[in-house]
């Protein structure tokens, strides 16, 4: 899976997503994140990215040329890491617009995106926002995280690749995912949660560990946690 990320502050990616499982798979090149900086592709002195809104109001919107023009660039532009032929097996991109208006995101959408792309272009955006034409012409679709306003996309992208990275396999251990939260439904269609977990010592503090999963009976171990999962 090939992420590239199109934003004004790229520096803001270099920890959450330089570390742990997401850096290991980088160094197995399961995944491979690429940022762009916005501002590389303006075209005059100043390496104008945004402009005044027509019409009068606030802030100041990001502007539909030089979206375009990064977006032509990171289409065309192969993976560094991965290797030509990886990235043929399913050759398809998908253009993502991180916004608080955008369909929020939940398991379904990642699983979907991790097994349908091996592209996921991601705009994060800043400042009062886009020039419409970059939603109406330019992008496949708009995502959210949730009915709050942010400073930026940067949060909401480094989330989505962490999201995604997770569902594409070797990154995770064999079934390591099988039983965590929102992986699976019960009958009634709902999401199963991750069941309780503890460790030693037994007892902390007067707060032990249930006596089911002491007693040695992997049945009536399993009956439980399968009962946990559905509160």
């Amino acid at each position: 899976m090939k992420f590239d990320v199109i934003t004004l502050f790229p520096e803001m990616f270099s920890g959450p997503l330089s570390e742990s499982i997401i850096k290991r798979a980088q160094e197995d090149k399961l995944i491979e994140i690429n940022y762009h900086n916005l501002r590389d592709f303006a075209t005059d002195k100043h390496k104008t990215v945004d402009d005044t809104p027509y019409g009068g109001g606030q802030g100041m919107v990001l502007k539909v040329d030089v979206m375009d023009a990064a977006l032509r660039q990171v289409k065309s532009h192969p993976s560094a890491k991965l290797g030509a032929r990886k990235l043929k097996v399913k050759s398809k991109t998908r253009i993502i617009l991180l916004t608080p208006q955008g369909k929020r995101l939940n398991q379904d959408k990642v699983r979907e995106l991790a097994q349908k792309y091996n592209n996921l272009i991601l705009i994060a955006g800043h400042y009062e926002g886009f020039d419409e034409r970059i939603r109406e012409k330019l992008i496949d679709e708009e995502i959210s995280i949730g009915d709050f306003v942010l400073t930026g996309g940067e949060l909401p992208a480094m989330i989505l690749v962490d999201a995604v990275s997770r569902m594409v396999p070797g990154v995770l251990a064999e079934g390591s995912a099988d039983e965590e939260s929102f992986m699976q439904k019960d009958e009634d269609g709902k999401y199963l949660k991750e069941y309780p977990q503890y460790t030693k010592p037994v007892e902390y503090n007067g707060w032990t560990v249930p006596e089911i999963l002491k007693s040695g009976n992997h049945k009536k171990i399993a009956d439980w946690r399968n009962n946990m999962r559905k509160k």
